[in-house]
């Protein structure tokens, strides 16, 4: 018999039903040679510092650190859990070979080779590896099922993760509570989540020191249009009011009129990261819940596997792009067909093959998100308004480049000179697509790129202009919000807004985009940042707790994000995992060390509602 194991009752029941395990068994189904079972995610975990030695389980500075010979794992301490794992464990003890058809990533292959090993499993493990759930994928994927030792580099990725955050968040969190929290306060230490938190309080302490400055604009207005001083802005009331009474009252001579035209491409396909900051400036939602709804999208069937950080597809997914196409043509959401007039100036011509999308280079495990081509029925509001972002970019890939005439035009007053710069569209292009909200949404556009049409001005002429001179104030830094937050994180900290270098830097980004959701979740749930409006503001202890770290190891995101690399660098077999684990070890060893050895008394404050909390619970 062979055992497949999945990551979810709902994802096993669709894999049972394509390979014939129809009859349904307590916590599994069997058929056709097959028994088909599932975990809940995570059954099992790493195991806690008590399960070690007896001396680990109080919080003791001289049990610091606690740095376990070998690491081992354990059940979750659930009812559900442990009934399922003893079906699972059963089935795997007597299989002649076992199926992992956990979630194709790196939390997916640490889930069931863990599952695997506390069930003592022994027999052979194949994988079977897909990027969507529709049947024909899941066809595919058990016609071509590869050996699990083909995916070890991903497990030895996963297990350093895992123990990486093991050794710096326990020891730290317990070292930092000890020495800081004056054992009151619970402080809370993580690999990624300190660097996280550290950003949002640097950007913090940022605006609340600003200091804002006067600056003067000198600007003038010629036959309706504002042209604005090239010189910038005056840091002076006086020296703009020089210029001022310099051109007061002499004729504007336009001086040069230049015209070119322009094109602009396609926006790139979804990664997580660009589906959660566009889910968030334009709906509002959390990181987590876009994560949450792209997911459900994925196991409905309608989009491909979300946890991905490439926004390519590869070479073979091309031929498959007309028939996705043909499906979102037939898409109809209250009666109307949203995509219909979309797709159908795309239809009767091969669509375009955009070294911009296809590139099998840039793809390792899973490509961008895109839709299937499954014509969804029943969504949700939220999981429509997903659905229709993932729809609409994979639409306009395919669209022609945006052209425009851009037509800059300068002029003088006494040597002095004026700018003003104009758009018109020639040829909507792929903007077509975004017709409605492509101008309110895209947040990151230049004011300078506005579409606006200049008056037909000549090289030469002259005339009268109304100059003003205007007070402005220098503005702190923007807040963070979770749509920018994320972009931080995946470059770890540099404010990067080129796509391509961004997508450079993500190597060195600090999280994954499938955890990244969680850590700022972790943030909230420790009241180390709150939000008001879309703004993350860090909470006073958060700011004490960043205030209390020297460590820069502990919280910076360069240092972490170093670390993501070599994580990155294991699955591809270009760095060694126990070196990863060796160099963590020592680098905990010293933190502690540096900490224990504080002379000050420094102190984190004691929140009074967690105060009012330990009171109550002790009466409890």
């Amino acid at each position: 018999m062979i055992v497949c194991i999945a990551e979810k009752p709902s994802v096993a029941k669709d894999i049972a039903r394509i390979i014939g395990a129809t009859a349904s068994r307590d916590g599994y189904m069997e058929g056709n040679g097959y028994q088909v079972t599932w975990t809940f995610g995570h059954l099992c975990e790493l195991k806690m510092p008590e399960d070690y030695t007896p001396m680990w389980k109080a919080w003791s500075l001289t049990a610091l650190p606690m740095i376990p010979p070998r690491f081992g794992i354990r059940l979750k301490d659930d009812e559900g859990i442990k009934k399922q794992f003893a079906v699972i464990e059963r089935l795997m003890q007597a299989a002649d070979g076992i199926i992992n058809c956990g979630d194709a990533g790196q939390e997916g292959e640490l889930i069931q080779r863990w599952v695997m090993q506390k069930a003592g499993a022994t027999c052979p493990v194949q994988r079977l590896w897909i990027s969507s759930m529709t049947d024909e994928a899941i066809r595919e994927g058990f016609a071509t099922l590869k050996d699990q030792s083909n995916y070890q580099s991903l497990y030895m990725a996963g297990l350093s993760r895992a123990v990486g955050d093991w050794l710096l968040g326990i020891n730290c969190t317990r070292l930092y509570t000890i020495k800081y929290g004056q054992n009151r306060q619970v402080l809370s230490i993580g690999r990624v989540q300190t660097p996280t938190l550290a950003l949002i309080v640097n950007r913090q302490k940022e605006i609340d020191n600003f200091k804002p400055e006067p600056y003067w604009v000198l600007a003038t207005v010629y036959r309706d249009t504002t042209f604005t001083a090239t010189k910038g802005r005056f840091t002076s009331k006086e020296e703009g009011e020089q210029a001022f009474k310099t051109i007061e009252g002499k004729p504007f001579t336009i001086t040069q009129v230049e015209k070119k035209n322009g094109k602009e491409t396609p926006p790139s396909l979804y990664d997580l990261t660009s589906l959660q900051v566009d889910c968030n400036k334009k709906f509002g939602f959390s990181a987590e819940t876009t994560l949450n709804i792209i997911q459900q999208l994925y196991e409905q069937k309608l989009t491909t596997y979300p946890r991905v950080d490439t926004t390519f597809l590869p070479d073979d997914v091309y031929a498959k792009c007309p028939q996705t196409m043909n499906g979102l043509f037939q898409v109809k959401h209250a009666g109307t067909a949203p995509y219909a007039d979309l797709v159908r100036p795309l239809g009767g011509k091969p669509l375009t093959k955009s070294k911009k999308v296809f590139d099998s280079s840039k793809v390792t495990d899973h490509h961008a998100i895109i839709p299937t081509g499954m014509i969804p029925t029943a969504l949700t509001d939220m999981q429509r308004k997903v659905f229709d972002l993932v729809a609409r970019r994979f639409i306009a890939v395919f669209y022609p480049d945006c052209k425009y005439a851009q037509t800059t035009v300068l002029g003088t007053v006494d040597e002095i000179e004026f700018k003003v710069t104009g758009r018109t569209i020639l040829d909507p292009g792929w903007r077509a697509v975004y017709a409605k909200d492509v101008q309110s949404d895209d947040d990151e556009k230049k004011p300078d790129e506005e579409e606006r049409t200049l008056p037909a001005f000549q090289q030469g002429e002259s005339g009268p202009h109304q100059p003003t001179l205007t007070e402005k104030m220098t503005t702190p830094p923007p807040y963070y919000t979770e749509a920018t937050l994320l972009r931080a994180m995946e470059t770890a900290g540099k404010l990067v807004e080129d796509e391509e270098l961004r997508r450079a830097m993500k190597e060195n980004g600090i999280g994954r985009p499938s955890t990244r959701a969680a850590i700022i979740e972790t943030l909230f749930k420790r009241k180390y940042i709150r939000k008001e409006r879309k703004r993350l503001v860090a909470t006073p202890t958060g700011i004490e707790l960043i205030d209390l770290i020297r460590e820069d190891l502990l919280k910076s995101c360069e240092l972490t994000g170093i670390w993501e690399k070599k994580l990155r660098d294991i699955e591809s077999q270009k760095y060694d995992a126990q070196q990863f684990i060796s160099e963590l070890k020592a680098q905990v060893t010293t933190i502690v060390h540096d900490v224990i050895s504080d002379p000050t008394n420094r102190r984190v404050t004691v929140m009074p509602e967690e105060e009012a909390k330990k009171k109550k619970s002790k009466k409890e």
